[in-house]
């Protein structure tokens, strides 16, 4: 049941409609049983993995929380609660890459010994990297002590498979979302208003500008050696696809949680005001970031085998080096997860690394850049500073794209090479016409613009601090009124059919 069908409006209604009838007690149950409706939609046989996850954290979980409180020595507690999250952890991401990255697997065993072994038709249940990775976040915090373990089994599998964030996000964290799941709610006609405002808003990113951007990136990128002149034009507008996709996706998602009265982890800050890497990454999937940074970068980089390689980094290389490298190496490996995280492909293990290096680089080059900037008498809260910087960090991001949606590397490689030798924008205009960029074209590059126009002024009226959502809806009722008129037209008369796009990117990790 895609996100953009009417379908999927009809369910939303149908299970808000009733979660605000019932008696509010139950509201959670209803929750529960309408996620695993919404789940079964796209197929039973996806059904079993969730239950399997939800089963085996919820039991871990709870043996953890058992041998806590039983009467052990802390050397003998510790080891057999390390058993229980460790067994979790590999039943849950050992089924995860199996189901995500055997044949990648066995297609590069076959490359590197010369084999022929046939990969296998593996069924990749949707959303299970999410729901894969929320739920061992809780069982780490539950080891670690963060939380306690849920020892109602239905309340936990309503954290698990809370129909709205179960495609694509956000990653929640246990502590910030369970108990708004399971409390209960009234019918708040203001708090509605909001989230059909961030749905409308979230559906014109989707399908006014992303899904108009889509039909040139799928032309360009699928037949970049008819169109060598377009790479530039290939990855900008992939730039402004991507983006427009995902936290348009988001918006709908945290829009929908806000009807039920749950308000969802932010996962954007407009990323592309970013003025470094590292920033990018604070505004950019937010929650992945978080989820990466505490439950892989703080425990790699705090662990007895990086703190002896720090020791020796400092007798050997320095201590100003000699700090930061230990911190550089966790990065790399961090980013490496991401770019797997993103998809069985080496274009995407290149992706991950080309960030994690430049970030690493970064690192270790800050006492330098200190210098450089000291030395040309750079003012860093100069306007012109500011926007280099941006400009620099979308560059670089941008860059990055063409390893995240190529095929290949060889693919990616090949078009980064065009965008610097070879540049011709008028190939627009003679795109072959048996292809869906071959009609309409002006027209969809002036919804495009008009659509970023809309969506920067937005952002930079909220980089400055302003809640646009409350400052509309505390509008007379004739301007939301007109606004929301505005938005809801724009979706027939400017986007694409769902049809023609499909659903939201990350709706297929």
């Amino acid at each position: 049941m895609s996100f953009v069908s009417m379908q999927f409006l009809l369910f939303v209604i149908l299970t808000v409609a009733g979660y605000y009838l019932i008696p509010r007690k139950f509201q959670w149950i209803w929750l529960l049983i309408f996620s695993y409706i919404y789940y079964a939609f796209a197929g039973s046989k996806y059904l079993f993995f969730m239950v399997f996850t939800t089963l085996t954290t919820y039991g871990a979980a709870l043996m953890i929380d058992a041998i806590s409180q039983q009467a052990l020595d802390k050397h003998q507690a510790k080891v057999r609660k390390r058993l229980f999250v460790v067994l979790g952890l590999l039943l849950n991401f050992g089924m995860l890459a199996i189901l995500k990255y055997a044949n990648f697997g066995i297609a590069n065993f076959n490359t590197i010994f010369r084999t022929n072994f046939t990969s296998v038709n593996i069924l990749l249940p949707l959303g299970i990297s999410f729901y894969t990775f929320q739920s061992m976040g809780y069982l780490l915090d539950v080891y670690w002590g963060k939380c306690k373990a849920e020892r109602n089994p239905l309340r936990f599998a309503l954290f698990v498979s809370f129909f709205p964030q179960i495609l694509q996000g956000p990653i929640g964290r246990f502590s910030r979302l369970a108990s708004q799941l399971y409390e209960q709610h009234r019918f708040d006609i203001k708090r509605i208003e909001q989230g059909v405002l961030l749905i409308l808003w979230g559906y014109f990113k989707k399908m006014v500008i992303a899904d108009n951007a889509a039909v040139f990136v799928d032309t360009i990128f699928g037949d970049y050696l008819i169109y060598p002149g377009l790479s530039i034009a290939a990855v900008l507008f992939y730039s402004i696809q991507l983006y427009a996709d995902f936290s348009g996706g988001m918006d709908v998602v945290k829009g929908i949680a806000s009807l039920f009265g749950v308000n969802l982890d932010d996962n954007f800050k407009r990323p592309y005001f970013a003025r470094s890497i590292t920033d990018f990454w604070h505004r950019w999937h937010i929650t992945l970031g978080t989820w990466m940074k505490d439950y892989i970068f703080y425990p790699l980089s705090l662990s007895r085998g990086m703190n002896r390689f720090g020791k020796f980094a400092r007798k050997h290389l320095g201590k100003s080096i000699g700090r930061t490298l230990p911190i550089c190496v966790a990065n790399i490996v961090v980013f490496l997860v991401v770019g797997i995280w993103h998809g069985a492909a080496w274009h995407f293990i290149i992706y991950g690394l080309y960030n994690g290096l430049i970030i690493a680089f970064s690192g270790l080059m800050m006492n330098n850049y200190r210098k450089w900037k000291k030395h040309l008498r750079i003012n860093e809260k100069s306007r012109t500073w500011i926007v280099f910087q941006i400009l620099r960090t979308f560059l670089l991001v941008n860059i990055s794209w063409f390893f995240d949606r190529a095929d290949s590397v060889g693919t990616a490689m090949a078009m980064m090479r065009n965008a610097f030798t070879n540049f011709d924008l008028g190939a627009l205009w003679r795109f072959s016409s048996d292809t869906p960029a071959g009609s309409l074209i002006s027209l969809r590059l002036a919804i495009i613009i008009f659509g970023c126009i809309i969506l920067f002024i937005v952002s930079f009226i909220q980089e400055r601090g302003v809640d646009i959502q409350s400052a509309i809806t505390s509008k007379p009722w004739l301007i939301r009124f007109i606004i929301y008129l505005l938005l809801i037209l724009a979706l027939p008369l400017l986007g694409q059919p769902p049809s023609l796009t499909g659903g939201f990117i990350y709706a297929q990790f």
